[in-house]
């Protein structure tokens, strides 16, 4: 069978629920994990190998030059912060890997376009690390929001993805790093807002923007954030959010029929099924509309061969076995990634001076 060789490009807290991703996909392995400190990159590799253990054991470098150079790997996950991105998904690219990359996936579009044109042109798949876009549940919702009678045309989305920042947040993590991560709560967590909005829309583009930063560090870094997108044929989109709000992750689509509510669109609840709600009511024609579902699909919240992160890791390989270029992947980032700009754009904007 074959097997999708991955890199991780760093040592990076946030990679540890992907290595199970990997684990767990059925065809990828991870064969190398690199650090500026190979220590480090050892320790990591032992702490996870504990948990998910591949055979052999992924190797340690001291540099992520060696990682690219390596004939071991085909694919590298890219977890370092924004602010590094760029360079190094470029120069993947130039090495011939396959490149999975967290977000946001850069600082700018103009900075993400080279990022995607390097890989168009060294022929290399670019996919982000949107675990959700991935989950089976998704494909479920779109079956209800286009069958013309549970939500009816849609007329309103709404999102919110926030979390209340530990004691210290703000001194240690680099999430409100202006150098390393200047679109803080935007890009670590609007992204994902943005994104549900736009896939819901069948990736229309938003004709209007109007934002308001909330609340910010001193250098500038956005804590709290609410926007509002307005889309033709007067479909509006509205989400917060933050990282001095109290742990929220749902999702909502409402239209002329009913609504649909998701309570955990990021990160399935625990367990083996994840969910959602349609509630309508009345009738549509002579059909008697059912009011109220509950619906389910079979699939575990994380670390599991059914979870999002490993559909993830899993397509991810089987689109670069198929020896074509997904064109959709890299267009779901860029849309994503200029309308985050907008936001902060519009936003900052509108800041007393």
């Amino acid at each position: 069978m074959n097997l999708l060789r991955i890199g991780f490009l760093s040592a990076a807290g946030i990679g540890r629920k992907n290595w199970k991703g990997v684990f767990h996909s059925g065809n990828c392995v991870i064969t190398a994990v690199a650090s500026r400190d190979v220590a480090k990159a050892q320790a990591y590799i032992e702490s996870l190998q504990a948990e998910a253990a591949f055979s052999p054991a992924p190797v340690a470098l001291g540099s992520y030059v060696e990682l690219l150079a390596s004939n071991n790997v085909d694919a590298v996950y890219i977890p370092l912060p924004t602010g590094l991105r760029k360079e190094w998904v470029i120069r993947a690219a130039q090495a011939g890997k396959h490149v999975i990359c967290e977000k946001p996936c850069a600082v700018s579009a103009a900075d993400l376009e080279e990022m995607l044109a390097a890989c168009r042109q060294h022929k290399v798949q670019f996919l982000d690390g949107v675990m959700f876009m991935h989950s089976h549940r998704l494909g479920r919702i779109r079956e209800v929001l286009d069958d013309g009678t549970s939500i009816g045309d849609i007329k309103r989305i709404t999102s919110q993805f926030s979390f209340l920042g530990a004691e210290g947040f703000f001194d240690r993590n680099i999430r409100a790093n202006a150098a390393l991560e200047p679109a803080g709560c935007v890009g670590d967590l609007g992204w994902y807002n943005i994104r549900f909005a736009l896939w819901t829309m069948k990736w229309q583009m938003p004709c209007t923007i109007t934002a308001r930063i909330l609340a910010q560090t001193p250098e500038g870094v956005p804590t709290d954030f609410s926007a509002e997108l307005i889309f033709d044929g007067g479909v509006s989109a509205g989400f917060y959010c933050s990282f001095i709000n109290f742990r929220q992750q749902w999702s909502n689509v409402s239209g002329t029929k009913g609504y649909l509510q998701v309570p955990d669109f990021v990160n399935p609840f625990c367990g083996s099924e994840s969910g959602f709600d349609v509630v309508n009511h009345g009738q549509d024609g002579h059909k008697v509309l059912p009011g109220y579902r509950h619906i389910t699909v079979s699939e575990h919240g994380n670390t599991h061969p059914t979870a999002p992160e490993a559909n993830m890791f899993r397509n991810f390989a089987n689109q670069v076995f198929s020896s074509q270029l997904n064109d959709a992947w890299p267009m779901w980032s860029l849309k994503t990634q200029m309308v985050m700009d907008e936001c902060l754009k519009v936003a900052r904007k509108a800041m007393p001076s």
